[in-house]
This record gives structure tokens, C-alpha cells and sequence, in this order.
């Protein structure tokens, strides 16, 4: 019989696959950028948050015993955001450029200056683990809010062409396997994040249902496609 460690490694693995998805969605996106070789309209917000979380979350995992598996898929969730940033700043102008350096140098002090408080300060992995989870909480839930705003924009608009079913359902899939692999073993902050993210997806598809059912808009045939641009994340 499987133990409860590898009963949540198994579940593990399947939530850095999931994970990875959803890390690699924004591709299209910014295969779009390559290809017009302008960002246009894009906004590198969403990416740089996810960089902040991603550099979170691994070092989570390296004050949290067996945690492993957050630090792989959040490791490389953060080389492919840079990636992408990458990709933006190439591209973009020399102020958006600046902007996108300002806020990453920010955040790596940030992570800086929490790294030296935990490590030089706490003592264990029960007192560290519970700053450094407070803090990955709070982004995470800042993250899950970004959603609302296309949620808002469905009901207004009764249109879902604006919040895509795959991303949506692939959100829910995230969020319920990580709030598995963080109570198979209990890990409150784990389970906190990825709750929530488990009931914003649910959210998503209870609306893409209902107003894709009910609510069948004729879209205008000149109607723009909306580049959505959702951040992602392994553990939430």
C-alpha cells in the first residue's frame, strides 16, 4: 500500500503538469508578438507578478520540508515568465523596457530582504515557513483577483469570448489538484491559495456555462479578439 508521501508525490507530479500548462498558455500570445514584432497593446504586468510569486513559492520550498515538487514547477515557472519578459522587452519600447527592469529589480530585493529577516532572524521551519507561506498567500490571493475583472466583464457584456474555456477549466483542474497534494499531507498555506484558486475557476466555469447556454451572443463580425491575459501559477 502507498504511503501518504507518495500518495501526495504521485498527486504532485500531476500538479506540475497542469502547472506547466498553464505556464506555457501565454505562448500564442507572445508568438504574436514575435511575429508583428511590436507588443502593441500587451501588458507585461501579469508576467512580472508571476515572477514575484514563482521567486516566492521556491523559496518556500526550500524552508519547507519535502516540498520538492513547489520548487521544480515553480523553478521552471519562473525561467519561462522571464522568458517571456524576455520576449516583451525585445520588442517593446525603451520606457516600457525601464519599467519592466524597475519592477524586477524591486522584487528581487524584496525577495532579498525577506531571505536575510527569515534566515537570520527565524529559527525552524515551522517559524519560517509560516512567514514566508504568509507572504506567498497574500500574492497569490492579489493574483486570483485579477480574474474578477473578466468575470465582471462577462456578466456585463453576457459574452464569454472574453474568458476562455480552456483556461478557465484548466484554473479549477490546478487549483483542486494542489488543494489535494496540500491535504493529503496538511500544509495550511498550500491549501489556502490553491482553495481559492480551486473556487475562482469554479466560478469561471459556472459563468462560461451559463451565459454560453443561455446567453448566445450574435458577435459582430468585425469584433476584435480580446488577447486575454490571465497571470498563472503552479501553487494556486
Amino acid at each position: 500500500m502507498l504511503s501518504a508521501f507518495e500518495i501526495r508525490n504521485i498527486v504532485g507530479i500531476i500538479g506540475n503538469i497542469i502547472s506547466f500548462g498553464l505556464f506555457i498558455s501565454p505562448v500564442p500570445t507572445f508568438y504574436k508578438i514575435y511575429k508583428s514584432k511590436s507588443v502593441e497593446e500587451f501588458k507585461p504586468d501579469p508576467y512580472i507578478a508571476t515572477v514575484m510569486n514563482c521567486m516566492f513559492w521556491v523559496f518556500y520550498g526550500t524552508v519547507h520540508p519535502d516540498s520538492t515538487l513547489i520548487i521544480t514547477i515553480n523553478g521552471v515557472g519562473l525561467a519561462i515568465e522571464l522568458f517571456y519578459l524576455a520576449i516583451f522587452c525585445w520588442y517593446a519600447e525603451s520606457k516600457s523596457r525601464k519599467k519592466v527592469g524597475i519592477c524586477l529589480a524591486i522584487e528581487v530585493l524584496f525577495l532579498g530582504i525577506v531571505a536575510l529577516i527569515t534566515l537570520l532572524t527565524l529559527h525552524g521551519t515551522k517559524k519560517r515557513s509560516l512567514l514566508v507561506g504568509i507572504i506567498c498567500d497574500i500574492f497569490n490571493v492579489i493574483m486570483y483577483a485579477s480574474p474578477l475583472t473578466i468575470m465582471a466583464k462577462v456578466i456585463r457584456t453576457k459574452s464569454v469570448k472574453y474568458m476562455p474555456f480552456t483556461l478557465s477549466l484548466a484554473n479549477f483542474l490546478n487549483g483542486c489538484i494542489w488543494t489535494a497534494y496540500a491535504l493529503i499531507i496538511f500544509d495550511i498555506f498550500v491549501l489556502v491559495s490553491n482553495g481559492l484558486g480551486a473556487i475562482s475557476g469554479l466560478l469561471q466555469l459556472i459563468l462560461y456555462g451559463y451565459y454560453s447556454v443561455f446567453h448566445q451572443n450574435k458577435e459582430d463580425s468585425d469584433s476584435k479578439t480580446s488577447e486575454v491575459q490571465l497571470s498563472t501559477t503552479a501553487t494556486a
